[in-house]
């Protein structure tokens, strides 16, 4: 029963939370886009507990809050996300996808099905948790920098170019949304250190995880993604994020073999 105890919270947690979301006024996602969640939000609860839960929270609700900034303006030129911001299910996904995966990695090494040391054990869930909370800061970092650069950038570049190009284009960077995503990733990797997930040198890798996954982003964005039609926005997400949380993982590996 103790074993089942997390993912029955989790789901008594999340229809709580899904019926509070239904009638609210103002839609942070679909109605599909919600189902989804609600199973995003029962797997993490299930594996990580609240500690995970609180980290992908703040990820959804400040990333929702931002990208609402300045939504008007960047609807009128045509730049705004679309259904003024409603996550769908290709979203949640393509936001969290890789925070799934290092969850349930976690989980599974935690269960004990796979035979390991304690302190191989130890290592592979400290990495996981770090790339955990790396991918949801190198994906708040992304869209911070997105969403600020276009409502804010007094100048945009093409990041493979630096030619200044319009606000919105795809692989464009501004020291406005530079400076936003810098913030965004290290209050994400803060909260992450402040439930236990990871430590301070943790703090540090998820930081410049995000900054180099967000730049790499925006060089797919500028020179792929209009070439292949499978290169939607939601994937190039599931490749930042991935980058991300990878970079972090290497970085923290490198740290602890060299000292």
């Amino acid at each position: 029963m103790n074993s089942l105890s997390p993912w029955l919270v989790g789901v008594g947690l999340n229809s709580i939370l899904l019926l509070l979301a239904w009638i609210v006024p103002k839609k942070l996602l679909t109605p599909a886009g919600l189902f989804h969640a609600v199973v995003l939000g029962v797997l993490i609860w299930g594996t990580l507990g609240w500690q995970g839960y609180v980290v992908v929270m703040f990820y959804f609700l400040v990333g929702s809050l931002i990208t609402r900034v300045g939504m008007a303006q960047k609807e009128a030129q045509g730049i705004a996300e679309k259904r003024s911001g409603a996550r769908g299910p290709e979203n949640v996904w393509g936001s969290a996808l890789t925070a799934a995966l290092c969850a349930l990695g976690v989980w599974v090494i935690s269960s004990g099905i796979l035979p390991m040391s304690q302190n191989q054990y130890s290592t592979f869930v400290t990495l996981l948790l770090l790339g955990y909370v790396a991918s949801f800061s190198t994906k708040l970092s992304d869209t911070c920098a997105s969403e600020i650069g276009k409502a804010y950038g007094k100048s945009t570049f093409l990041i493979t170019t630096l030619q200044p190009v319009p606000r919105g284009t795809e692989g464009a960077v501004s020291l406005e949304g530079t400076l936003a995503g810098a913030i965004a990733s290290l209050a994400q990797a803060l909260l992450g250190w402040g439930v236990g997930l990871i430590d301070l040198f943790g703090v540090l890798w998820c930081v410049v995880a995000a900054f180099i996954a967000t730049n790499l982003e925006s060089v797919i964005g500028a020179t792929l993604q209009s070439r292949y039609t499978w290169l939607t926005n939601e994937v190039v997400n599931i490749f930042n994020t991935l980058i991300g949380a990878s970079t972090a993982i290497l970085f923290a590996w490198i740290w602890a073999n060299i000292i």
